[in-house]
């Protein structure tokens, strides 16, 4: 993979100090007494102290989409996010005739906008507070299930509390393997409308073939916006409803970034592993995402097989498959990585001088070396079962056979108390559960969901006998699945939506064949979600002790620890830079004129003609870079992220909005386990060049003036 002064690209100075390069980190806003002093080191002009603080901006502008990261940059509730994070809601106001995946979207005015995807949110950061005692409260004493059914209960009381409060959010997580848990706040927006996206040939230019890769030239951008009632409370969709307030967005910067600039990003970064064991590390790299990645491959072909020729079904599928490829990529990047790291190798160096550090004191040995132990029994038991799990966790490829079983449970559940049921399973997730039943309609295919089953279910047979589900294969004995799709109700959306108001006797006195076999499998499933929890009791209290102990290790070497990512507020910081390593050269921009160098007029590389007019005319305004000459489109950064942060708004050292950040480099996603400063990239969207295909291309004055923007 050489990657030299390719087409599009600017020159890179490469004696770039090492200085340059960031920290580590994904840190929470109360972390930043104890980084704040390397933050101003880097370049950062704020004051740290605002970073902490969840009633200043910037952090008030930030939100979270559920799965994607965004941000305010209006008065008027508008929000910006990356163009896959709005995907799902152009697929699902996608036709033929209307087709908003390939050609874009522009809301000429607000009544224009459209209604996102069922179970869309934006929500609103407000509050993240250590809970941990009580959430511990009860625990100390208690083994496996007991253990875990306290904690559960402690969780589900402290959301409860938090919820009592009018339209809020509320979720309780823990950090560093159970140690400590905070409680995240949030101001749940119900009402949430497409209003602008670029064509698929910017907001997706270079597709699967650029993904994870440097040189981009990717516009990774769209907007939702944010409505409320009237009365300024969270209410579902309206006519009557009215954009949202926020308390702050961000400011556009007037000045875009150049080479050395500090940058921040801030977000809800999904999940990292960094504080796994080696031992973990190893199966995961030698065996679970070998398999995961042959998964996805092949999973990925068949769709494309599938709906091929088929414009309808290929809208119908394009977020899922999206998702499965980028997904795949990703794995096998992380296992190229990891060889290129020798991850695995670091790890158990890292982990052997822990260990050696505790066994040194007897006093540490007595206080840590059990619940070590302890770990590791854990963590065999653990990767014994992964890989049957995988394999049997294929079958819920069948989407009317998933939304079956979510039905059947939804139904034994509401028979308790609202607060014993399972999470996922309360009164406070009956809407998330109605918008997922309703979201099939646009994204299932009778004839395509069969043969994605079919397939699923010929992998899991692959397993032997005793590891796969006795009471599944019991019923399919002598089942042909076209009698499953030609006697079922499941495909009608107003069908499934009854079901959610039936009772576990209407569902035994089905004879719907998914209802029946949701049926005929769930106390087989209950039981063995009731041996997992008892295993992750189990796991709490032994990896919770070690955390202790890796805290303590850190702090004698004067380190301050950061948790690994779980879906909670994060901001991290870095530097504009490229990379120069192993004999390659990436600059830290790349600019308009490698999009007509890569143009083909087709497929991945059809950039609006429009745009391509433009760039050959060099028409790019005040919005070309002074250092550059010309417009920038994308550039890389040092900051540290992950899944989770699409949509990640970059702020530079005034907390000004810079760009967004959208994906890492192929090599450096091992960063979910190890962070490299000499491999690490993160690319983000250049503000400049949202901003000028918004003007130039597209013609969204509107929302330029509503985002303090003069269009030219």
């Amino acid at each position: 993979m050489k990657k030299f002064l390719l087409a599009g690209a600017c020159a890179l100075t490469l004696s770039t100090p090492a200085a340059l390069l960031a920290e580590e980190g994904m840190w929470l806003p109360s972390q930043t007494g104890a980084i704040g002093d390397a933050m101003k080191q880097a370049g950062l002009e704020l004051d740290p102290a605002t970073l902490g603080d969840l009633q200043r901006p910037p952090l008030t502008a930030i939100a979270s989409l559920g799965g994607c990261s965004a941000a305010f940059l209006s008065p008027q509730g508008l929000v910006a996010t990356n163009h896959h994070c709005v995907a799902g809601s152009l697929q699902y106001n996608s036709s033929p005739e209307a087709d908003y995946l390939t050609n874009g979207f522009l809301a000429a005015t607000l009544a224009d906008e459209l209604p996102a995807a069922p179970g869309s949110r934006i929500y609103v950061i407000e509050d993240l507070r250590d809970v941990t005692s009580a959430m511990l409260k009860g625990a100390a004493k208690l083994e496996g299930r007991a253990r875990y059914d306290r904690l559960q209960a402690n969780r589900t009381a402290l959301i409860e509390a938090c919820e009592k409060q009018a339209s809020r959010r509320c979720d309780v997580r823990a950090y560093f393997g159970g140690q400590q848990y905070w409680l995240q706040q949030q101001l749940e927006i119900q009402d949430v409308r497409l209003v602008y996206a670029p064509a698929a040939g910017v907001g997706n230019f270079g597709g699967e073939t650029d993904n994870w890769m440097w040189p981009r030239h990717t516009g990774d951008f769209g907007f939702y916006r944010a409505y409320v009632a009237p009365d300024g409370s969270s209410a579902p969709f309206a006519a009557e409803n009215v954009p949202f307030k926020p308390k702050a967005f961000l400011p556009i910067a007037k000045q875009g970034v150049k080479e050395g600039d500090f940058i921040m990003v801030a977000g809800f970064p999904g999940t990292t592993e960094r504080l796994r064991t080696a031992e973990e590390a190893r199966f995961y790299y030698e065996e679970l995402y070998p398999y995961q990645q042959r998964m996805l491959a092949g999973y990925g072909d068949l769709i494309d097989a599938l709906t091929a020729g088929n414009q309808a079904a290929a809208i119908a599928y394009a977020a899922t498959l999206q998702g499965v490829e980028n997904y795949e990529k990703k794995i096998a990047g992380q296992m190229a990585g990891a060889d290129a790291i020798s991850l695995i190798e670091k790890k158990q160096a890292d982990e052997t001088a822990f260990r050696s550090w505790i066994a040194a004191d007897p006093a540490r040995q007595a206080q840590y070396g059990a619940a070590l132990a302890e770990l590791d029994r854990l963590v065999a038991q653990s990767d014994n079962e992964a890989l049957a799990d995988a394999r049997r966790g294929l079958l819920g490829r069948g989407q009317l056979y998933g939304a079956a079983r979510r039905l059947y449970r939804w139904a034994n559940e509401q028979a308790k108390p609202d607060k014993d049921r399972e999470p996922g399973y309360q009164e406070r997730d009956r809407a998330f559960m109605s918008q997922a039943m309703q979201r099939i309609e646009r994204r299932y295919v009778t004839e395509i969901d069969k043969a994605l089953w079919e397939d699923a279910i010929a992998e899991y047979r692959k397993l032997a006998a005793e590891d796969r589900y006795q009471s599944f294969d019991s019923f399919m004995q002598g089942r042909d699945l076209a009698s499953f799709y030609n006697a079922t109700a499941l495909e009608d959306a107003a069908k499934r939506m009854e079901w959610m108001d039936k009772s576990v006797a209407d569902f035994k006195a089905s004879d719907d064949p998914f209802i029946q076999l949701a049926v005929a499998t769930y106390d087989e499933a209950m039981a063995n979600e009731a041996g997992e929890k008892a295993r992750a009791g189990e796991m709490q209290k032994a990896r919770s002790k070690v955390m202790e102990a890796r805290l303590a290790y850190a702090a004698s070497q004067g380190k301050t620890m950061f948790p690994d990512a779980n879906g909670s507020l994060r901001f991290t910081y870095g530097k504009v830079t490229g990379k120069a390593v192993d004999g390659q050269i990436w600059t830290p921009f790349t600019t308009a004129e490698g999009i007509v160098a890569k143009q083909t007029g087709r497929g991945e590389f059809d950039a609006p003609d429009k745009m391509i007019e433009l760039i050959k005319a060099k028409d790019y305004g005040r919005y070309a870079s002074p250092e550059l000459g010309t417009l920038p489109v994308d550039f890389l950064s040092t900051v540290d992220i992950t899944n989770g942060n699409s949509g990640s708004s970059t702020l530079n050292a005034r907390g000004e909005f810079v760009g967004l950040a959208f994906d890492g480099t192929i090599e450096g996603v091992v960063s979910d386990w190890m962070y490299d400063p000499a491999i690490n990239r993160t690319i983000h969207v250049d503000s400049r060049f949202m901003l000028w295909t918004m003007d130039k291309v597209d013609g969204a004055q509107r929302l330029l003036a509503e985002m303090g923007v003069t269009a030219e």
